[in-house]
Order: structure tokens, then C-alpha cells, then sequence
């Protein structure tokens, strides 16, 4: 049974649930330094992702991705470059207030202007920098896993619709 006091995040699961919302559109920021991602623990499951969250209806992505990582890591962002975007329709939330929904994703890379004012915000546990070796041993979210995957390849997935 699953936790309905929790997000459940699903990725090429065809036993995920069908959504009953409109399509969802997010970003992502993956945000680097020396060598190891930021990542949060967020609150509403528990686990580990990638900076980031909805777009509001009239906001650019830039706006949103600007937005959000200042609400959420407290930092400034002064540089992005678009990375790859995740158009779904494998990337499905489960949110605790019952809805649905199949996300489009964009994933910057981001620059930010130093670490000095990062904290967490009220939606993450925790905020933590990882190593790529570290990686594999987090519990990940099932979405934001391809988009690690996807920059660490040899390749980097760049300026990709990835699946």
C-alpha cells in the first residue's frame, strides 16, 4: 500500500498510476562544485533530488529556475545553460493530495554566485554535496536518477529530448 503522507515519484514504471491532472512542467538545476552535485533531501518524500520544482503559468523557465534555486538553497543563480529536456511520458508524481501528474522537465546547468549564503529551505530535510562514485549508494528519486545519469555519460545528453 503505498504512503499517502508521501510523494511517489515513478519512471518507466508501467505499473505507474495514470495521471488526472494537466501536464506538469518543471525544472531542474544541476549544480556543481568542486566535482560533487547538489542534491536536497526533500521533505515531501524523504529522499533525494535535484534543485528545482513547477513553473507557474506566466513565468519564463529562466524566471523559474532563478526562483527556485534561491527559494530553496538560498543561493543567486549567474549563469544557466539549458542541458536536456525530459519530455515524458515516463516521468509520472503521485503527490500526497491525491493528483497525478505526467511532468515535461527542464534541466540547466547552472552557475551560482559562490556558496556562502547556501541553506535549506523549509521543503528539504537536508541539502548535501555528492560525488558521482557517491551517487549510486543515495536513495534517488526515480526522476532526477536519468538526469544524472544522462550528464555523467560519456556524451553528456546535451540539448537532448531524452525519454
Amino acid at each position: 500500500m503505498p504512503d499517502v503522507s508521501r510523494a511517489e515519484f515513478f519512471y518507466r514504471d508501467p505499473d505507474a498510476p495514470s495521471p488526472n491532472r494537466p501536464i506538469g512542467v518543471g525544472i531542474l538545476a544541476i549544480i556543481e562544485h568542486e566535482g560533487a552535485f547538489l542534491l536536497e533531501r526533500q521533505s515531501d518524500c524523504g529522499r533525494w533530488g535535484l534543485i528545482g520544482g513547477g513553473i507557474e503559468a506566466e513565468e519564463l523557465l529562466e524566471t523559474a529556475l532563478h526562483r527556485e534555486v534561491r527559494e530553496e538553497t538560498g543561493l543567486e543563480v549567474v549563469g544557466q545553460e539549458l542541458f536536456a529536456v525530459f519530455p515524458g511520458p515516463s516521468s509520472i508524481v503521485r503527490y500526497p493530495d491525491g493528483n497525478v501528474v505526467r511532468l515535461v522537465t527542464f534541466v540547466y546547468e547552472v552557475e551560482v554566485d559562490g556558496f556562502g549564503t547556501l541553506r535549506r529551505s523549509e521543503e528539504s530535510e537536508e541539502l548535501g554535496f555528492f560525488r558521482p562514485e557517491e551517487l549510486a549508494r543515495l536513495d534517488v528519486i526515480e526522476t532526477a536518477r536519468p538526469v544524472l545519469d544522462a550528464h555523467l555519460s560519456a556524451d553528456g545528453g546535451r540539448g537532448l529530448l531524452l525519454e
